[in-house]
This record gives structure tokens, C-alpha cells and sequence, in this order.
């Protein structure tokens, strides 16, 4: 196996990486790969020599590597397993793989393999797991700051200073050539799910499975201040997509327009935009993912 890990890593996931070494090396040969750049990565996928890839980080470290075995035209080659130690582990959790990195490792030490599916946008952009545009992409710009001092708390703080600013944009959205939102009403907030969650575990679109070959849409049209505050308190408990002004539908193709937006791709922000389009490919790429009786209940 070779396990690629961050180089700029903090003391807590140096040691989650060896409490997961010490269990993948009961029953393969493992090589740990430090990378700071996507040059470096480059490198080191380069060298992988069949190996199993392990990617011991959280969304962001999962899409480089996911990113650039695309690059590459490599990505259906080698299986890709994950120990997650970010600080959202959305899509781990999206997949069940446990947040504890020796219980994670017993996954990619003997774990059952599936196909995922990815979501590629015009440019040759990836997405693994979501991507986001409107009031959660607000919340991340605003929960920047704030996320390293104080993780995952940060991104609640930012979903609170954002639920007082935001009102909403006009959005042109499409799946599939349907039209969910026509530019004209102002749209809170439009998820795009390979994965249920977003935000450190925040149910965004709930359902969302990354194995189906199909992404699921979920558009919300409560821009009003009340309706802004009943959304969140549904948001949290995963019953917004129930809410008479949220839309919710599935997709091959999905495309926002609009006069200037963000969007945030697996945890990355990425803006102003005017227009951006996803298509989904179906099996991409084969990971690594928990047994029945290995899975962690998401929550």
C-alpha cells in the first residue's frame, strides 16, 4: 500500500496516521508518502506502481488525489482507500467508512471494494462528494477565518453569521435541462450531492449516494428572514427537503447561472462565477468501503 499524508499534518493526525499504520501493517507492506504540493503528489502517484492508494486526510486531501489521478487519465486504475482526519469527513461519512483511524484502516485492510461516481465540471474539475452555492457557500466564506482555530464549531459559526446576511440570488439553475430555479426568484441556497453531507456533517442532500450513477439537486427557495430560520432548524434535523419550498430532484447533468456566485467543492471555495456546469461519471474510480458490519452509522 502506499499511504500519502499531508507534510504540514498537526501532532493529533501524526499519531491517528500511526494508530492506523500499525493496523494496516499487520497484513500489508506499507510506505507513508509526505506531500505539501500538488507537484509533490504528482510525484508520488507517479511512483504508486500498482500499489493500493491510501489517503490519509479529510475532503479536501481525498479530491487532490481523486483531482489528479483524473489528470493523470489514471483514475480507474488503482483502488483508493481513506482514513479520514479532517475536520468535516463528509464524505466519509456519506460512505459509513469510521472516523476512528484504527477502525478505518480495518476497512482498507478488509473492506469490500465499490465503484464511485464523480462529478466533472467544463474545465476538467472534479467533484467527490458536493458542491454547494448560495447560503453554504456564504457560510464557508465566512467560517474561513474561523475553521482552523476552531474546527468544526467554525462552521457553525459561519452558518450563523451568514443566516443574518444572506438574501438570496438569482440563480439560474438545470438538471437535466429541467429548470428548477429561472433566474427571476431569488434561491437561498442549491445543493449538487454525490454525498449526503456537507459542513462537518450537515445532512445537505439527504439520500445523495455516490455509487447510484446519478447526483441529486436539492434547490431552497426560503430567502425570507423566517423562512430563512425554520430552513436552518430543519436543515439540522435532515427534514428540509420535506419543506413546501425546497425542490429536490435527480440528475446527469446540472448546471447554475447567475451574475456573480461562489461554490464550495468539497470543502473548497471557489468564485465569482457566472456560469458552471457538472456531468456525472459514472464508476469512476474503486474505493475501498466498509463491510455491514464495519460501517458507522451516519449521523
Amino acid at each position: 500500500m502506499l499511504l500519502i499524508t499531508n507534510a504540514d499534518a498537526g501532532t493529533n493526525d501524526r499519531e491517528s496516521v500511526d494508530l492506523a499504520l500499525a493496523v494496516l501493517r499487520e497484513s500489508a507492506e506499507v510506505e507513508v508518502a509526505e506531500t505539501a504540493s500538488l507537484d509533490e503528489l504528482d510525484g508520488i502517484l507517479h511512483q504508486r506502481d500498482g500499489r493500493t492508494v491510501v489517503v490519509a486526510g479529510g475532503d479536501g486531501s481525498l479530491h487532490a488525489v481523486v483531482a489528479a489521478l483524473q489528470r493523470r487519465g489514471e483514475l480507474d486504475q488503482p483502488t483508493i482507500g481513506l482514513i479520514p482526519l479532517g475536520t468535516g469527513n463528509d464524505f466519509a461519512r456519506s460512505v459509513q467508512i469510521p472516523l476512528d483511524p484504527a477502525r478505518a484502516a480495518r476497512v482498507v485492510g478488509g473492506g469490500r471494494t465499490g465503484r464511485i461516481d464523480i462529478l466533472v465540471d467544463d474545465d476538467g474539475g472534479v467533484v467527490v462528494n458536493a458542491v454547494h452555492a448560495g447560503a453554504g457557500a456564504d457560510a464557508a466564506r465566512e467560517a474561513k477565518r474561523w475553521k482552523k482555530s476552531l474546527g468544526k464549531v467554525g462552521y457553525a459559526l459561519g452558518a450563523v453569521i451568514a443566516g443574518f446576511k444572506v438574501q438570496g440570488e438569482k440563480l439560474h439553475v438545470l438538471a437535466d435541462r429541467e429548470v428548477l430555479a429561472n433566474g427571476r426568484r431569488r434561491v437561498l441556497q442549491v445543493g449538487v450531492g454525490n454525498g449526503s453531507y456537507v459542513g462537518g456533517g450537515t445532512a445537505l442532500i439527504p439520500g445523495a449516494d455516490p455509487t447510484d450513477g446519478q447526483v441529486d439537486v436539492m434547490v431552497s427557495f426560503a430567502v425570507r428572514r423566517k423562512d430563512r430560520l425554520l430552513y436552518a432548524i430543519h436543515l439540522r434535523r435532515g427534514t428540509h427537503d420535506e419543506r413546501h419550498d425546497v425542490h429536490t430532484v435527480r440528475a446527469s447533468v446540472v448546471e447554475i447561472h447567475g451574475r456573480a456566485f461562489w461554490c464550495n467543492t468539497d470543502g473548497e471555495l471557489s468564485g465569482p462565477l457566472r456560469r458552471q456546469r457538472w456531468t456525472v461519471r459514472p464508476q469512476a474510480f474503486t474505493m475501498l468501503l466498509p463491510s455491514p458490519e464495519q460501517a458507522e452509522p451516519s449521523a
